[in-house]
Protein backbone atom coordinates (compact mmCIF):
# COMPACT_ATOMS: atom_id res chain seq x y z
CA UNK A 1 0.00 0.00 0.00
CA UNK A 2 0.98 3.63 -0.34
CA UNK A 3 0.97 5.64 2.87
CA UNK A 4 0.60 9.43 2.71
CA UNK A 5 0.17 11.77 5.60
CA UNK A 6 1.79 13.30 8.62
CA UNK A 7 3.43 11.23 11.35
CA UNK A 8 5.02 12.30 14.63
CA UNK A 9 8.04 11.45 16.70
CA UNK A 10 9.05 12.62 20.16
CA UNK A 11 12.73 12.05 20.74
CA UNK A 12 15.60 12.96 23.01
CA UNK A 13 16.53 16.62 22.43
CA UNK A 14 20.21 15.64 22.11
CA UNK A 15 19.43 14.32 18.63
CA UNK A 16 17.23 17.19 17.42
CA UNK A 17 19.76 17.93 14.68
CA UNK A 18 19.19 14.45 13.16
CA UNK A 19 15.45 13.81 13.58
CA UNK A 20 15.29 11.42 10.62
CA UNK A 21 18.52 9.44 11.02
CA UNK A 22 17.24 6.18 12.54
CA UNK A 23 20.63 5.77 14.19
CA UNK A 24 19.28 5.63 17.74
CA UNK A 25 17.22 2.61 16.78
CA UNK A 26 20.28 1.06 15.14
CA UNK A 27 22.33 1.56 18.31
CA UNK A 28 19.76 0.29 20.81
CA UNK A 29 17.43 -1.87 18.73
CA UNK A 30 13.65 -1.71 18.92
CA UNK A 31 10.55 -3.83 18.62
CA UNK A 32 10.94 -4.01 14.82
CA UNK A 33 14.71 -3.79 14.40
CA UNK A 34 17.64 -5.55 16.02
CA UNK A 35 20.76 -3.62 16.91
CA UNK A 36 22.65 -2.59 13.80
CA UNK A 37 19.50 -2.14 11.68
CA UNK A 38 18.39 1.50 11.30
CA UNK A 39 14.69 2.19 11.64
CA UNK A 40 12.60 5.32 11.93
CA UNK A 41 9.84 4.91 14.52
CA UNK A 42 6.96 7.35 14.18
CA UNK A 43 3.36 7.53 15.36
CA UNK A 44 0.14 8.37 13.56
CA UNK A 45 -0.95 10.68 16.40
CA UNK A 46 1.08 13.17 18.42
CA UNK A 47 -0.32 11.69 21.64
CA UNK A 48 0.95 8.25 20.65
CA UNK A 49 4.43 9.66 19.95
CA UNK A 50 4.45 11.06 23.49
CA UNK A 51 3.39 7.71 24.99
CA UNK A 52 6.06 5.87 23.01
CA UNK A 53 8.83 8.29 23.94
CA UNK A 54 8.07 8.25 27.65
CA UNK A 55 8.50 4.46 27.74
CA UNK A 56 5.93 3.81 30.49
CA UNK A 57 7.01 6.67 32.74
CA UNK A 58 3.64 8.40 32.57
CA UNK A 59 4.21 10.41 35.76
CA UNK A 60 7.88 11.19 35.19
CA UNK A 61 7.78 13.02 31.88
CA UNK A 62 11.18 13.90 30.46
CA UNK A 63 11.98 16.68 27.95
CA UNK A 64 11.40 15.64 24.36
CA UNK A 65 11.66 17.24 20.93
CA UNK A 66 8.42 16.68 19.03
CA UNK A 67 8.75 16.54 15.25
CA UNK A 68 6.21 16.07 12.50
CA UNK A 69 7.10 14.40 9.21
CA UNK A 70 5.40 14.57 5.82
CA UNK A 71 5.28 11.05 4.37
CA UNK A 72 4.60 9.70 0.89
CA UNK A 73 5.86 6.14 1.05
CA UNK A 74 5.27 3.20 -1.26
CA UNK A 75 5.64 -0.44 -0.22
CA UNK A 76 4.02 -0.18 3.22
CA UNK A 77 1.99 -2.85 5.02
CA UNK A 78 -0.77 -2.11 7.51
CA UNK A 79 -0.31 -4.83 10.10
CA UNK A 80 -3.27 -3.61 12.13
CA UNK A 81 -5.37 -5.50 9.58
CA UNK A 82 -5.84 -9.18 10.53
CA UNK A 83 -6.16 -10.17 6.85
CA UNK A 84 -2.80 -8.58 6.03
CA UNK A 85 -1.25 -10.37 8.99
CA UNK A 86 -2.59 -13.74 7.85
CA UNK A 87 -1.54 -13.22 4.22
CA UNK A 88 2.04 -12.55 5.38
CA UNK A 89 2.21 -15.34 7.97
CA UNK A 90 2.25 -12.95 10.92
CA UNK A 91 0.37 -13.46 14.16
CA UNK A 92 -0.55 -10.79 16.71
CA UNK A 93 1.86 -12.56 19.11
CA UNK A 94 4.74 -11.87 16.71
CA UNK A 95 3.99 -8.15 16.89
CA UNK A 96 3.40 -7.94 20.64
CA UNK A 97 6.26 -10.19 21.79
CA UNK A 98 8.36 -9.18 24.81
CA UNK A 99 11.21 -8.29 22.48
CA UNK A 100 13.51 -6.69 25.06
CA UNK A 101 13.30 -9.65 27.40
CA UNK A 102 13.80 -12.16 24.59
CA UNK A 103 16.81 -10.22 23.26
CA UNK A 104 18.38 -10.00 26.72
CA UNK A 105 18.04 -13.78 27.05
CA UNK A 106 19.52 -14.19 23.55
CA UNK A 107 16.35 -15.93 22.37
CA UNK A 108 14.71 -15.45 18.95
CA UNK A 109 12.67 -12.26 18.71
CA UNK A 110 9.59 -12.88 16.52
CA UNK A 111 9.06 -9.19 15.68
CA UNK A 112 12.66 -8.96 14.43
CA UNK A 113 12.08 -12.02 12.25
CA UNK A 114 8.98 -10.33 10.82
CA UNK A 115 11.00 -7.17 10.08
CA UNK A 116 13.83 -9.05 8.38
CA UNK A 117 11.44 -11.09 6.27
CA UNK A 118 9.38 -8.09 5.18
CA UNK A 119 12.47 -6.02 4.39
CA UNK A 120 13.85 -8.86 2.26
CA UNK A 121 10.51 -8.84 0.39
CA UNK A 122 10.90 -5.13 -0.40
CA UNK A 123 8.56 -3.71 2.25
CA UNK A 124 9.68 -0.19 3.23
CA UNK A 125 7.76 -0.06 6.50
CA UNK A 126 4.76 -1.13 8.53
CA UNK A 127 1.87 0.41 10.38
CA UNK A 128 1.39 -1.41 13.67
CA UNK A 129 -0.59 -1.02 16.87
CA UNK A 130 1.17 0.80 19.68
CA UNK A 131 2.21 -1.41 22.56
CA UNK A 132 3.11 1.55 24.79
CA UNK A 133 1.79 1.64 28.33
CA UNK A 134 -1.72 3.15 28.29
CA UNK A 135 -2.02 2.91 24.50
CA UNK A 136 -5.57 2.74 23.17
CA UNK A 137 -6.94 1.13 20.02
CA UNK A 138 -6.52 4.46 18.16
CA UNK A 139 -2.79 4.50 18.90
CA UNK A 140 -0.66 3.21 16.04
CA UNK A 141 2.88 3.58 14.79
CA UNK A 142 4.52 3.71 11.40
CA UNK A 143 7.95 2.07 11.42
CA UNK A 144 10.16 2.66 8.40
CA UNK A 145 13.14 0.57 7.30
CA UNK A 146 13.64 2.31 3.98
CA UNK A 147 13.26 6.07 3.75
CA UNK A 148 14.79 9.07 2.06
CA UNK A 149 13.82 12.61 1.17
CA UNK A 150 12.71 11.66 -2.35
CA UNK A 151 10.14 9.23 -3.78
CA UNK A 152 9.25 6.41 -3.59
CA UNK A 153 9.96 6.36 0.18
CA UNK A 154 9.81 10.06 0.95
CA UNK A 155 9.88 11.13 4.57
CA UNK A 156 10.70 14.74 5.33
CA UNK A 157 10.74 16.47 8.70
CA UNK A 158 8.50 19.52 8.77
CA UNK A 159 10.69 22.44 9.84
CA UNK A 160 9.47 25.38 7.75
CA UNK A 161 11.05 27.94 10.09
CA UNK A 162 14.40 26.13 10.50
CA UNK A 163 14.02 25.72 14.25
CA UNK A 164 15.92 22.45 14.49
CA UNK A 165 19.65 22.79 15.10
CA UNK A 166 22.05 22.02 12.26
CA UNK A 167 24.52 20.15 14.47
CA UNK A 168 25.08 19.15 18.10
CA UNK A 169 27.23 22.12 19.21
CA UNK A 170 24.41 23.46 21.41
CA UNK A 171 24.38 20.28 23.46
CA UNK A 172 26.18 20.45 26.76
Amino acid sequence: MRFEGVVYRAHHPRWAFQPDSGEGAAIYGGRFNPRGMPALYTSLRMETAWLEAQQSFAFKAQPMTMCAYQVACEDMLDLRDPGTQVSHGISPDHLSCAWENLASLKLPVPSWDVARRLMAAGVAGVIVPSFAYRARSADANAVFWSWERTPPHRIEVIDDFNRLPGDDRSWR
